[in-house]
């Protein structure tokens, strides 16, 4: 997994709860790496867990938050630093129906050894739509943050559900309806 996702959710944390307690949070965590994390290194996903982990036994707050709040930064992250991925973009499923055909596809150009999540959109209704997040990392609430960040950069509102793919690990299908 890219660095560049562990320093976001460390910057998250220190802005969250302070640098001084991300350290101690990241020293409890028994990281393979002790929590020096690069924007170009590669990482385990299980090591992200494990952070994810340790800042919800710290905060109280569940991973299913911790993940979903996480899922908001990230998009933070990509409008501000790779705003062309949102040129043209108009509203939420604009957006999501172009994640694996075009923002991964440039995504893959700047970092050809990444493992991308698939995403896989159907268009039910003007107002509906259905989207299959496939992946080898469990990060499905992840998913369902970044779903929620897209809706409010966009200024809309939807009903959100999700349910595991079944048969298919690591597989949800999110149904957005617009509201």
């Amino acid at each position: 997994m890219k660095g560049v996702i562990f320093v976001e959710l460390i910057k998250m944390a220190e802005d969250a709860f302070g640098e001084d307690t991300v350290d101690l949070v990241l020293d409890k965590a028994n990281l393979e790496n002790d929590g020096a994390f690069t924007t170009v290194g590669n990482y385990p996903c299980s090591e992200l867990i494990k952070v994810v982990m340790a800042f919800s036994e710290h905060s109280g707050l569940s991973p299913v938050v911790l993940q979903r709040k996480f899922g908001h930064w990230m998009m933070d992250h990509f409008v501000n630093n790779y705003p062309v991925f949102f040129e043209g973009k108009t509203d939420t499923f604009s957006l999501l129906e172009v994640v694996d055909g075009e923002i991964h596809v440039e995504v893959q150009k700047l970092y050809p050894e990444a493992e991308l999540p698939v995403f896989k959109t159907e268009r039910l209704a003007p107002d509906h739509l259905l989207m299959t997040y496939s992946s080898p990392r469990p990060l499905g609430e992840f998913c369902h943050g970044m779903i929620e960040a897209c809706l409010t950069r966009f200024d809309q509102t939807a009903d959100v559900t999700h349910a595991a793919v079944a048969g298919v690990d690591n597989a949800i299908a999110f149904d957005i309806r617009l509201t």
